[in-house]
């Protein structure tokens, strides 16, 4: 059974879609529903989804943006984009960054069993490579630094500790910290500091979030230290950044 995220503003084009595909009786299950690209990239990187089906034109964060940050993911998802006439340009783009395959609207049941069928059949293809590939990287032996590298990108930056990290390697947080900086020539705190600027960089120019939200998503409880943080590090405020962004788009 492969699962499928779906992701549209609208609540009854989801509905209508969930409601389809379950008609189709193929090997397929909507594990999850998203309203904008910026809720379903935040699932995703903390949930297994096979497939994504989305809408081009949402607040937040639009569908071909959730299509370039998804293909930045060590584990990547097959996409299909749902468009209308007038956003064939779009379509084109978003299927030289890797779309699985487009719909348009109205979705008919015809077209969505089509496009499923083709993208199951691709698949079952790939399903012995995969699993093969996974055996491989299963049985590579990996650093513990490795091991805190890859608790990093699976965990929200509000809640990456430098005890929870020496947990998930069975380390006294101390020694950790002098490993950290042995290894990485940098403090386990200044890594997770530049961390949190970058993420907020991006929420900033890719998202209309407010400053204080992105605050708090990138682990800051204060706005104040927060601003401190990110004009020290970059120069600008939060705001200036997120100006001078928009400008140079």
């Amino acid at each position: 059974m492969k699962s499928i995220v779906l992701v549209d503003d609208e609540r009854w084009v989801r509905t209508a879609l969930k409601w389809t595909i379950n008609k189709l009786n193929l090997p397929l299950k909507v594990v999850h529903e998203c309203e904008n690209g910026l809720e379903a990239l935040d699932w995703i990187k903390q949930n297994e989804a096979d497939l994504v089906i989305t809408d081009i034109r949402m607040p937040i964060m639009e569908g071909l943006t959730l299509v370039k940050e998804l293909s930045q993911l060590k584990r990547k998802q097959d996409v299909m984009v749902i468009s209308v006439h007038d956003e064939f340009q779009f379509v084109q783009q978003s299927l030289r960054n890797g779309v699985t395959d487009y719909l348009l609207k109205p979705v008919e049941e015809n077209e969505l069993r089509a496009s499923l069928e083709k993208w199951l059949d691709q698949q079952s293809i790939e399903e012995t490579t995969r699993n093969s590939e996974k055996k491989v990287e299963e049985n590579l032996p990996s650093s513990t630094i490795e091991r805190v590298l890859h608790y990093f990108q699976k965990t929200p930056l509000d809640q990456i500790t430098l005890k929870d990290a020496a947990e998930r390697v069975h380390m006294n947080p101390s020694y950790l910290s002098q490993l950290f900086k042995q290894q990485l020539n940098k403090k386990f705190v200044d890594y997770i500091t530049e961390l949190r600027i970058e993420e907020s960089k991006r929420l900033l120019v890719k998202t209309s979030l407010r400053m204080s939200e992105i605050a708090e998503r990138v682990g800051y409880s204060d706005l104040a230290y927060f601003s401190n943080n990110f004009k020290k590090i970059t120069g600008f405020s939060p705001s200036e950044f997120r100006k001078s962004a928009i400008f140079k788009i």
